[in-house]
């Protein structure tokens, strides 16, 4: 198991301004390298309080980049509809140059209707704008003058500059939320997996990834090669009361963001999200207890913690990546960095010398 962490911000200016979550977001990071975490993540949205601060993870990342020698930079994840591919491609191209090659690029759907609105984009239109946004940015990376000729998008011939320092490319993830197509999809085309446990349960994530690691070795590729992230919400303290009281308390604010953020499906349907209009009422039924109980949460003490991801490997296996959210802007910039070292001195020691 390799362990990093992922910078979902859920507030707005009237909890914390931006200046100052950026602030702590980038000691966080500075920690992240000290600490010897495998990579730091940062999302993208728009407008609301959920990830509204990250309308552009790149712009984050290369303020990571500079400060940093060795942590992988990712994306968690930007999305293809909502830029050209042309920019997009170039954006990260330079980021995996001002980084030395350390880029993990990882691409979403979206899936808030208001994002949509804003930009001009049928939501009918996501899965195909991913997919094409997804195909050109590769081939602009890794061929000369590429000609492209989409539905969304016609342009060349067009040699990309910077080339990406890793070749051919940086390594592709697709982040996926609740479509076992979308996994089968990704297998099939050799991309790397990115997901969030909280919105599904234990059984359906598993068969998504029986699904998933069957393509990825039916297409020719080496079993065990994939590599899968998933994120989870963190909080860890000396005591496990104390963990349990702050991680409450954080996850009943960003349920409240992420309700104000999905409102508008209650007067949404689309084909292309289907059964998202129940993400509504999701929400109000969205319990603190019942989540850590399930280990959708990595919320308490070491001790704890460790035997929730002990349980977590035994699910899902191993050789997974996990990610950390250890800073959503609710709690202080010392909870967080207090979760980061009691992860790093604590539990990822334990966890490797019981599986070693």
């Amino acid at each position: 198991m390799k362990f990093g962490i992922v910078f979902f911000p859920t507030v707005g200016p009237a909890d914390k301004s931006a200046r100052q979550y950026f602030d702590e977001a980038l000691r966080l990071v500075d920690l992240a390298e000290e600490l010897g975490f495998d990579h730091v993540k940062m999302v993208e949205h728009y407008f609301f309080p959920y990830g509204g601060y990250s309308p552009d993870p790149v712009t984050f990342l290369a303020a990571a980049a500079g400060r940093t020698k060795r942590v992988r930079l990712g994306t968690s994840a930007t999305i293809p509809a909502f830029q050209h591919p042309v920019k997009l491609a170039g954006k990260l191209a330079m980021l995996d140059n001002i980084s030395g090659g350390r880029v993990d690029a990882a691409f979403g759907r979206a899936f808030l209707p208001d994002e949509f609105k804003a930009f001009g984009i049928p939501i009918d239109e996501s899965k195909d704008r991913f997919v094409e946004g997804v195909q050109a940015i590769k081939r602009l990376w890794s061929e000369e003058d590429v000609v492209f000729e989409g539905r969304f998008h016609q342009f060349g011939p067009v040699t990309l500059l910077p080339r990406p320092v890793q070749q051919p490319h940086p390594p592709v993830f697709v982040t996926t939320a609740r479509s076992a197509e979308s996994c089968a999809e990704a297998g099939r085309a050799g991309h790397h997996l990115q997901s969030v446990p909280n919105v599904m349960a234990t059984e359906e994530l598993q068969n998504r990834l029986g699904i998933y690691r069957a393509e990825w070795a039916a297409s020719g590729r080496s079993p065990g090669t994939e590599q899968i992230h998933f994120s989870y919400p963190c909080v860890v303290a000396e005591d496990g009361e104390e963990a349990r009281g702050k991680g409450r308390y954080d996850d009943e604010r960003n349920t409240a963001a992420i309700r104000d953020a999905v409102a508008s499906w209650a007067d949404t349907r689309s084909d292309a999200y289907p059964g998202y209009e129940k993400l509504v009422e999701a929400t109000k039924n969205s319990h603190f207890e019942q989540k850590l109980e399930q280990k959708k949460l990595l919320v308490g003490s070491p001790e704890q913690v460790g035997a929730q991801l002990e349980q977590i490997a035994e699910w899902f296996g191993d050789d997974i990546t996990i990610s950390l959210g250890v800073h959503s802007g609710h709690l202080s910039f010392e909870d967080a960095a207090t979760s980061m070292r009691l992860m790093a001195e604590r539990v990822i020691p334990k966890l490797k010398a019981g599986r070693a």
